[in-house]
């Protein structure tokens, strides 16, 4: 679709030789007499572009500009002067104006400021649309989880996410940390700027400085050219240090020094280099306890440990692993061309009740398997890898138990979740269990579930 452009002039001789041109060149083009008119056309419907001569009556062209930014400011403004009036110009340029010609006009300029014009239009537009695809995919919103760990974790990170503290992310490896870091990043203010990864365990130990702050040519053997540090790299940004607990101890001083003085040195390099950039750590291990050990300073752990968000493991959010499946199954079935519904009742018993060592990484890999081997359109016990297959089997054995016990074990669950819908309220859940409140205080007591101090009266 061609760019709209307003041409807003008191000489109708100009105002028509530039549209004359503009038009010419495939661009939609109205014109004004004077600024008021300008700005009431523009009001109505935005233009993408205004051309506008500085001196008007009733309103000059600064006035105008002034007007069309504040209005809109996504709007381009080109300011047409006199030479006498350069330094007019020059001030418009300073409130906002997007470039100046001067009369009388050289048309192929004017036709190449337009294109130029309008190419920077189209690559904005554009980086508005992908910024906004990659905000979507890390949307916290998209992170799939109902279960209520997770949900507090989404209101924790909705929190976070608003500020510009260093965070330290706990859980296990494949637990989602990174997913959780880029969600941070990209629903909070520095969503614009870069986000840069480093796993600091799988980076060699004596080229971890150079990778981290950067390097000057001969600062050491093989360092033939200058190399910019990843600190530098994620200036304005967010810089995920990934497993955080596997720097060298000698040179978390360094890293201590780059957040508390906002500076970096280059290997081989006595100048320092000023950042501005927010941390954002990852572990799974005990932070806390390897400052005791003497394996990672103390000063850095307080400076790292602004805010703590602890990821549950699949033992504790078993209720998301069927949203995960489908998820997954969703996934892979774009990928290898599959049109799977889902898993079968078996199936999908088995990868609840299995004992994901490798967290939803390990989930995501079992369900790709099964994807690749699953011929009908559901996937079945027989898709699943072999070891999971084991563990049920096994699993089924060992959870044998006599019918008393296991309806007993029913009973306690069931009335955990009543208490749960209805917040406690034990009149209503008698009610809803269509029992009596004494009765439900009995059940209560028998199965070890704790009563408030002003409910122990009625038990």
């Amino acid at each position: 679709m061609s760019d709209r452009i307003l041409i807003a002039d008191d000489e109708e001789i100009i105002r028509d030789s530039i549209s004359f041109v503009l038009q010419k060149e495939n661009y939609v083009v109205e014109t004004a007499a004077n600024g008021n008119e300008a700005l009431a056309k523009h009001l109505e419907n935005p233009f993408d572009i205004i051309i506008t001569d500085i001196e008007m009556p009733e309103m000059k062209g600064t006035e105008l500009l002034d007007r069309v930014l504040q209005a809109t400011p996504e709007t381009f403004v080109i300011i047409i002067t006199a030479f006498a009036s350069i330094e007019t110009a020059i001030g418009a340029l300073r409130r906002g104006a997007y470039d100046y010609i001067i009369k009388p006009i050289e048309f192929d300029d004017l036709i190449i400021k337009i294109e130029r014009l309008s190419n920077q239009k189209r690559l904005a537009l554009e980086n508005i649309f992908l910024r906004t695809e990659v905000n979507r995919q890390y949307d916290f919103h998209n992170i799939v989880g109902k279960s209520a760990a997770m949900q507090k974790l989404f209101e924790t990170v909705k929190c976070v996410s608003k500020s510009c503290g260093n965070v330290i992310i706990y859980g296990n490896s494949g637990t989602g940390k990174e997913l959780i870091a880029l969600a941070i990043h990209y629903n909070g203010p520095r969503s614009a700027k870069p986000f840069v990864t480093i796993n600091c365990g799988a980076v060699v130990e004596t080229l971890f400085e150079s990778e981290l702050f950067g390097h000057r040519k001969g600062a050491f053997t093989g360092a033939t050219s200058d190399k910019v540090g990843l600190f530098k790299v994620a200036d304005k940004g967010t810089i995920f240090l990934d497993e955080v607990s596997e720097i060298p101890l000698h040179l978390q001083v360094k890293l201590l020094r780059a957040i508390e003085q906002k500076e970096i040195y280059s290997v081989g390099d006595s100048t320092p280099q000023s950042i501005d950039v927010r941390i954002i750590a990852s572990t799974n291990k005990n932070l806390g306890e390897l400052v005791e050990l003497g394996q990672f300073r103390e000063d850095l752990f307080y400076r790292l440990n602004v805010v703590q968000l602890k990821l549950p493991s699949l033992t504790e959010r078993k209720d998301d692993i069927p949203l995960l499946v489908q998820h997954f199954i969703q996934k892979y079935n774009k990928q290898l061309g599959k049109l799977v519904r889902g898993a079968d009742n078996q199936a999908m018993c088995a990868l609840i009740n299995n004992n994901w060592k490798g967290e939803v990484r390990e989930l995501e890999n079992a369900v790709e398997r099964a994807l690749i081997f699953a011929s009908g359109d559901l996937v079945t016990i027989n898709d699943l890898p072999d070891n999971i297959v084991r563990n049920t089997i096994q699993y089924s054995i060992d959870s044998i138990q006599s019918l008393d016990s296991a309806l007993k074990e029913f009973e306690k669950n069931y009335l955990l979740r009543i208490l749960d819908i209805f917040a406690s309220d034990k009149e209503k859940v008698a009610e809803a269990l269509k029992i009596s409140t004494s009765t439900l205080y009995r059940r209560l007591q028998e199965f070890g579930i704790p009563l408030k101090k002003d409910d122990s009266k009625n038990a």
